[in-house]
């Protein structure tokens, strides 16, 4: 058997930002089991200090934090921030997509999503990182 797409590219350094701690334990076991490596906070400040010091491929943030929101911390997360933005809610209707792609999310998950949402999300991010890292490779002669 053959190795699905997203597994070729594995792993990806991913930071989730989730404050109910039953849904980060359960993310990050599901993320770890697909060979991620996982790093986590539960609060927006925390999450800013966490993207300020270190380089991540995804965030996958809650919109409904408790000293902000999903949104806010993207935005001022500004150049530390990853180039792959993930945002889950349970909020979603039109207005709140919008809101989530024009903070700078590439895509938004309604709670409670699939894996297979979430997969599709992170083959994205997995191609785009692919593509980067290709452009900035050397040509072979």
């Amino acid at each position: 058997m053959s190795a699905s797409p997203i597994e070729s590219r594995l792993p990806l350094r991913i930071f989730v930002v989730e404050n109910h701690a039953d849904t980060l334990k359960y993310l990050r076991l599901y993320l770890e089991q697909l060979n991620h490596v996982v790093e986590s906070a539960r609060t927006m400040s925390d999450a800013l200090a966490v993207l300020a010091r270190e380089k991540f491929d995804v965030l996958i943030s809650d919109i409904g934090l408790p000293d902000g929101d999903g949104w806010e911390l993207l935005r001022r997360a500004g150049p530390s921030r990853p180039g792959y933005a993930i945002a889950m809610s349970g909020f979603g209707i039109s207005a709140d997509r919008i809101k989530s792609r024009e903070a700078g999310f590439r895509s938004h998950l309604l709670k409670p999503f699939m894996p297979d949402d979430l997969d599709d999300s992170l083959e994205e991010a997995a191609a785009e990182r692919a593509r980067t890292a290709n452009e900035g490779a050397p040509e072979e002669k």
